[in-house]
């Protein structure tokens, strides 16, 4: 419960921040035309309103709605989500959206991305000034990577160092380092102190890479126990910092990695499991392990796991065994580092967008619940800034995509009056926000029941 409420703060922490800000864009531009802008809502507000203010000789109510979903900033003759036509009936108003030059309606409706890509912008470049970029190198990795069969296949090994593909080098472990070898030709790994190239086959998939149980690559971890907590199943089996697992339930395990992949099989056994005795017979089971002391000895032990299927050591991670490098950035130098980040950020978003109109990917669309869950399950304040970071990044591409409703869709109506000299007419545009609208809702409605399949185990 409380990982599930530091995570929906973060979440709510972040989406005001960029909702605020996004419309804070429309908002300036409209102030700046002489546009009036009758509110400024941070979230919906349907039927009723949390808090409502409006400042004396001042045009705008402020407020802040109930409902989470967004916000908006009504625009006086303007067709937007409120579906106000009856003001759209009245004369034109020289205040009004309708009765400015198109460079600047389109200026108004573009306002709230550019401010979003911009803040994503400064807080990667903040991000860097403030605790620099660490992160451990491929190619330094010394005992290679974790691959799981599907990689084999292709004919990498478990030990392989990732070197580069035929376009990039590999440096870091992270997405665009996957995003590298789906897209990539051949990939050259280290293997034995010898270069080898693989060639990739052509239908690689970076969703299918990161969907897959285990997936496609991970660092290797040797299944070195760390510590061993007091009165637990490992303490009671004789375990000591230090010592190894080798096996687990009958299956030799080299790493962390195959521990994990074993503990999954054995936790979609435990949730059938229908009593007591039913539970105590999965988390039974035998565990092989060597002491630091004398590894070439082989102790076998039986035991009953924890029910959260732990054995009640710490294990190891890659900071036990490499050192990561960080790259330290002054203020200004942060700022085309910053830069040159957000836009790789948003140059793979948006290639991996394809992936949206096959069948996994309408598969893999997430809700607000998949959003909350990228947020950690603790209160970190650099996770924090690159999370709201890449959601604004999110925010600014999708709303600017071509769809009535939203921002895009608005832009490209205006794009097409500036280049026809011809404005739509207000019944079109009304049609079109109603199709956009409901295009909108049922994106929604997916990406949230999706998040429900999955939370009852459906997906």
């Amino acid at each position: 419960m409380e990982i599930f409420l530091i995570r929906l703060l973060q979440f709510m922490l972040a989406i005001s921040i960029l909702v605020l800000l996004h419309e804070g864009g429309h908002f300036f531009f409209a102030k700046l035309f002489g546009v009036r802008v009758e509110k400024f809502y941070l979230f919906f507000d349907p039927w009723f309103h949390l808090f409502e203010f409006k400042p004396k000789k001042s045009d705008t109510t402020y407020g802040v709605g109930w409902l989470p979903l967004g916000g908006y900033c009504k625009i006086s003759g303007m067709i937007d989500e409120s579906f106000d036509t009856e003001q759209m009936k009245q004369p034109a108003q020289p205040w009004e959206f309708r009765s400015k030059p198109a460079w600047q309606r389109l200026l108004i409706m573009v306002g709230g991305v550019l401010v979003n890509f911009l803040l994503a912008l400064f807080i990667y470049s903040m991000v860097l000034y403030t605790w620099g970029d660490s992160y451990y190198r491929l190619d330094k990795m010394t005992m290679g990577m974790k691959f799981n069969d599907a990689a084999k296949k292709i004919g990498f090994k478990d030990g392989d160092v990732l070197l580069r593909t035929n376009e990039n080098t590999l440096t870091k472990f992270d997405v665009d380092m996957y995003r590298d070898i789906a897209n990539a030709q051949t990939v050259t790994v280290m293997r034995q102190g010898k270069e080898i190239q693989l060639t990739m086959p052509e239908d690689m998939s970076l969703l299918t890479m990161l969907k897959e149980q285990p997936v496609f690559v991970k660092p290797f971890i040797p299944a070195d126990i760390d510590s061993v907590m007091p009165n637990s199943p490992a303490a009671k089996a004789g375990m000591m910092k230090g010592d190894k697992l080798l096996a687990i339930g009958g299956k030799s395990i080299d790493s962390w990695n195959e521990f994990d992949d074993q503990m999954a099989v054995m936790g979609d056994m435990l949730s059938v499991a229908k009593t007591t005795k039913d539970s105590i017979k999965v988390r039974t089971t035998t565990v092989v392990f060597c002491h630091k002391a004398s590894p070439e000895k082989r102790d076998t032990v039986k035991m009953v796991l924890n029910p959260d299927l732990t054995l009640g050591v710490g294990r190891t991670y890659l900071a036990t065994y490499y050192k990561p490098e960080t790259v330290e950035y002054g203020f200004f130098e942060s700022f085309p580092a910053g830069i040159k980040y957000g836009i790789g950020v948003l140059r793979g978003y948006v290639d991996d967008m394809k992936y949206v109109f096959t069948a996994d990917g309408a598969k893999s669309l997430g809700g607000f619940g998949s959003i909350g869950s990228l947020f950690p399950p603790t209160w970190d304040w650099m996770m924090f800034w690159r999370m709201t970071a890449f959601l604004s990044i999110i925010l600014a591409f999708m709303n600017i995509l071509p769809i009535p409703a939203l921002d895009g869709g608005h832009v490209l109506f205006l794009l097409y009056e500036m280049i026809t000299r011809r404005k739509p007419s207000e019944n079109f545009l009304i049609r079109a926000e109603y199709v956009g609208f409901g295009i909108l809702i049922l994106l929604m409605v997916v990406a949230n029941l999706n998040d429900i399949l999955r939370w009852l185990g459906y997906m």
